[in-house]
């Protein structure tokens, strides 16, 4: 374990309350100790680094100057919310981030009353604090009392639509709206597109200027202990307003480029923001991703495994099998170099999704749209129709911000996108925002759509092929988080027939038909089951959508009861198994059938396999499925 900093200033601070009566000097060595502190915590528990390191003082200044959790902060994505936690009565359980049982890696309002928004997806904060400020407005019962609401957003988020729909909504509207504009120009790849390239014209180049109107005004403001630092600031911010700006266009008043790593501009600005705000304002912060830590590194500490403090060496256990991740790239690498209409899309995940690797082989073929699903999906229908072969790589909790898209523009028009859908199931650390749960079911209810699921690395490999020889509609594939289970990978993948599963093992009395990458608890469960002479069959479905109608048929028919299995929520895999077996009266002829999927809960963050033991899906799970089901003396229960 790492030997935890001396933070003689911090240890003080038990709420934001602490901050008030402190000077900025003291202010600033809070910031320094915080930033120590974060770094400490994240080497034991791994996360996301980078941004948190990149706000300290921003953080610092905002519950100094305001009142939370009176005044709401909203952090967008909130990914930099680690040193909020630690400031706002969480340091001594910031090192359980993201553990089973311990805090989330994200802000969440059943955590915290200094949580008023939960988040983990992006470009949502405006549109938040839009309402919270409508709610104070209009006087709801739970916003009496309330303050301002504060968004900070990332320039990455900015490439998304809905923030531009927040903006230019609350504009419109003219309340009083503070926004934060946290500009690093790292979100987890690099912004892309012509609103990166507008911020970077806003100041780059450009020395500070005067702080204008703001910091003028901002002495008479301050307690007396911080008129001088306020002074300062006016010889070392940037001008307060850049005339004609787009955000002025948008009916914000517009404040900065300000230093966002400079305590003494920051407590200035916002104090001078807090008194004179009479409508929708955006204050543009400059700062640095993974300061003072990670500024050096391509990633700036963006998310990271537990790490040594002083070598930064990551702690990871080596491993010879591939991840699911490298198996697809490398895949879809090999079929374009044989098409050259091959394209990939990626919504500012290069990296996550492997497309970084084929970008490197193909730039000209390789698309990061930004965040900005929505787009991505409707892109590569364009490209589809256009005649390209697009593949649309996506996480599954983020191909949810397409579906609207994904129905009218893809799946209506029965246009051959191919969407690779990774993180497919129960994801681990980032909990219940970042599971896959959902994409069985809203795309195998699409007519027309070929749903596929990986049950191992291989089976991938031959998922690709498929994919791309699909011509004529649209198609996924989804795979899981992480590294394969081992099995042999075949040279070049081969198309499979289009709704057709496969036998993995033949047995009797109960057969277990297994959709996706549980085959290997399945596998597992039917070795605990063998010992108690009961054999299982074991099928692979490989298809949700169309169903192998045939196989399906066949196991009902030579087994006295038949599991299907499957990682995604209700609604999916074996509710269209279900819908079949009841059409064609089998259950009237005495089978029992049964479903493991997701329960209807929202998981929380732990392990996957402390994940899938709470959604009851392990192999001890699927073991005591099968007794159940056949009416055999069941598992003692788990205590």
């Amino acid at each position: 374990m790492s030997q935890r900093p001396e933070t003689p200033h911090l240890d003080r601070i038990h709420s934001p309350a602490d901050l008030k009566r402190l000077s900025l000097a003291e202010l600033r060595r809070v910031a320094d100790e915080l930033r120590a502190e974060t770094i400490s915590a994240v080497s034991e528990t791994g996360g996301h680094l980078g941004a948190g390191l990149g706000v300290v003082e921003l953080t610092v200044a905002l519950h100094h100057v305001f009142d939370t959790p009176r005044d709401k902060l909203i952090w967008d994505v909130s990914h930099q919310c680690y040193p909020h936690k630690i400031l706002t009565g969480r340091r001594d359980r910031i090192r359980t981030l993201r553990q089973k049982d311990g805090l989330s890696g994200f802000t969440k309002r059943t955590e915290s009353p200094y949580d008023p928004f939960g988040a983990a997806h992006s470009s949502t904060s405006i549109s938040a604090a839009l309402g919270f400020t409508i709610a104070r407005d209009l006087g709801a019962p739970l916003a009496t009392g309330q303050g301002d609401a504060i968004a900070v957003i990332g320039d990455g988020a900015l490439s998304a639509g809905m923030a531009y729909e927040a903006l230019n909504n609350a504009g419109h509207l003219g309340r009083r709206l503070i926004v934060v504009l946290n500009d690093n120009e790292m979100s987890i790849a690099p912004p892309t597109g012509a609103m990166s390239a507008y911020l970077s014209r806003l100041y780059a180049g450009a020395p500070f200027q005067d702080l204008k109107a703001a910091a003028k005004s901002a002495v008479s403001f301050l307690p007396p202990p911080f008129q001088e630092g306020a002074r300062r600031a006016k010889e070392l911010l940037k001008a307060v307003t850049v005339g004609g700006t787009l955000f002025e266009e948008l009916g914000f008043s517009y404040v900065g480029p300000i230093d966002g790593h400079d305590m003494d501009s920051l407590v200035a600005v916002l104090s001078t923001v807090k008194a004179r705000a009479d409508g929708p304002i955006l204050i543009h912060a400059i700062t640095k991703k993974g300061k003072g830590y990670a500024e050096d590194r391509p990633d700036k500490g963006h998310a990271t495994a537990k790490f040594d403090v002083v070598t930064g060496k990551q702690k990871k256990s080596p491993s010879n099998v591939p991840s699911y991740t490298k198996v697809f790239a490398q895949s879809l690498i090999r079929t374009a170099e044989a098409d050259p209409f091959v394209t990939a899309v990626t919504a500012a995940m290069p990296d996550g999704t492997g497309l970084d690797l084929f970008a490197e082989r193909f730039p000209d073929r390789c698309f990061d749209v930004g965040i900005a699903e929505q787009h991505a999906v409707t892109f590569s229908a364009g490209m589809a129709a256009g005649g390209l072969k697009p593949f649309c790589a996506l996480y599954s909790t983020f191909l949810q911000r397409g579906f609207d898209q994904v129905v009218h523009d893809v799946a209506i028009q029965r246009l051959p996108v191919r969407f690779a859908i990774d993180r497919a199931g129960l994801v681990g650390a980032d909990g219940c925002t970042h599971a896959g749960s959902y994409d069985i079911a809203f795309l195998s209810n699409l007519p027309g759509f070929v749903v596929m699921a990986a049950a191992d690395e291989a089976e991938l490999v031959h998922m690709v092929a498929t994919a791309h020889a699909i011509d004529d509609r649209p198609s996924a594939f989804r795979f899981p988080r992480g590294e394969g289970v081992g099995v042999e990978m075949p040279e070049t993948g081969v198309p499979l027939e289009i709704g057709r599963g496969r036998m993995i093992a033949e047995g009797d009395r109960v057969a277990i038909l297994n959709f996706g990458a549980r085959l290997k608890e399945v596998r597992q469960a039917a070795e605990a089951l063998a010992a108690r002479g009961i054999r299982p069959t074991i099928a692979d479905a490989r298809f949700a959508k169309p169903l192998d109608i045939d196989l399906i048929d066949r196991l009902a028919a030579e087994h006295e009861a038949l599991i299907t299995i499957e990682e995604g929520a209700i609604g999916g895999f074996g509710s269209h198994v279900a819908q079949h077996l009841a059409e064609s009266g089998v259950f009237d002829r005495g089978l029992k059938y049964r479903s493991m999927v997701l329960p209807d809960v929202f998981i929380d963050q732990a392990s996957p396999e402390d994940m899938y033991a709470v959604a009851g899906m392990n192999a001890v799970d699927i073991e005591r499925k099968v007794l159940d089901t056949l009416g055999v003396a069941t598992l003692e229960k788990r205590a």
